[in-house]
């Protein structure tokens, strides 16, 4: 692992020096949520902090800001025994300390709801919502949190638990997909450390545990519907239930041979939600977000990987639930402008 790392504030700081910092920040009574949007990546961060706290503070536990619905997440809660809660159903004020890993304050609009943030570990870009944040690790450039946590583990002298190493690895593992995407050192370091303490049969069901029969009308209604233009490929679900299903179907698409780049997008909840994936060195998938949609709602993410949220509001005189195809059309056309630089 790397001896020393630099957080959000520019200064070097030895993993040993990180860990007390962290730690100093919690005393013997506190009261710890720590907040996720779930996926593996954060499921397993979270596991990671509640180890670090074991013993340190009087409760620590983990909410999560969005449902849990893709079969690999569920997997995971089940076989891991994650005790995971809405953020929405706790009664917030009688936490001391808040903890967000994998995500920060403006990703996501229900963890508004939280009276403050303390601490912020994530590898996403820097995003804003850190005013009073005491201590802010964002390391873009990993290719998981999974991986941060890991360091700040055996900066703490701590060899994980089975359970804990299983979830890491899965975590690495999907957010590098294994390691297709961007990656660093540090995360091979991580990997390589976790794999030999890792439940291997268990990690092998939650992998194998990736979709529902139900997926398979969802991905026959985008192989009915897809676009292929010059080694990009975008398609229009419309409504869906959950935004997983546009995950999954990005992931999938960017696997065919002669696509580069992908955009997925649907309807969901009162939000049109844009899923993006790239595979060549002359895109960047996280700039044609903010390029196409960022004046709109949010929009951002790495080179290999984004996402963008626009409120339907925003979009009124496209009327799109009335027009679906039109709203598609509109997708395509701002995506199309990014990517040329108009």
């Amino acid at each position: 692992m790397a001896g020393r790392i630099k957080n959000s504030t520019g200064r070097p700081r030895s993993m040993a020096e990180q860990v007390r910092k962290l730690l100093g920040l919690f005393r013997p009574e506190d009261r710890v949520l720590v907040a996720i949007a779930v996926d593996p990546d954060s499921m397993a961060s979270a596991l990671a902090v509640k180890r670090l706290l074991w013993r340190k503070v009087a409760e620590v536990r983990i909410a999560t800001a969005t449902a849990t619905v893709r079969p690999d997440n569920i997997a995971m809660i089940r076989l891991l025994r994650i005790p995971l809660e809405k953020l929405g159903e706790l009664e917030l004020g009688r936490f001391t300390r808040v903890v967000m890993v994998d995500s920060q304050p403006s990703h996501h609009e229900e963890f508004g709801l939280l009276p403050r943030v303390d601490v912020v570990i994530d590898h996403h870009p820097l995003g804003g919502g850190l005013e009073g944040v005491k201590l802010v690790d964002v390391r873009p450039r990993y290719g998981a949190t999974s991986t941060i946590m890991t360091e700040y583990l055996r900066g703490a002298k701590i060899t994980p638990s089975a359970r804990l190493a299983t979830a890491l690895v899965y975590g690495i593992k999907t957010d590098t997909a294994g390691f297709s995407r961007p990656a660093l050192e540090q995360d091979v370091a991580a990997f390589r450390f976790l794999f030999p303490r890792a439940e291997q049969s268990v990690l092998r069901k939650i992998e194998f545990s990736e979709m529902r029969l139900g997926d398979l009308a969802l991905l026959q209604r985008a192989l009915e519907r897809f676009e292929l233009r010059r080694h990009f490929l975008f398609v229009h679900m419309g409504k869906v239930a959950d935004p997983d299903g546009l995950v999954q179907l990005a992931d999938f698409f960017l696997k065919v041979d002669v696509v580069d780049g992908c955009a997925v997008s649907g309807v969901c909840e009162g939000k049109l939600i844009v899923i993006l994936r790239n595979a060549s060195w002359r895109e960047n998938a996280g700039k044609l977000a903010q390029r196409a949609f960022g004046e709109l709602g949010t929009a951002g993410g790495h080179k290999a990987l984004a996402r963008a949220e626009i409120p339907l509001e925003a979009l009124a005189r496209l009327k799109p639930a009335e027009d679906p195809d039109r709203l598609g059309r509109w997708v395509m056309r701002r995506l199309q402008r990014a990517r040329s630089g108009r």
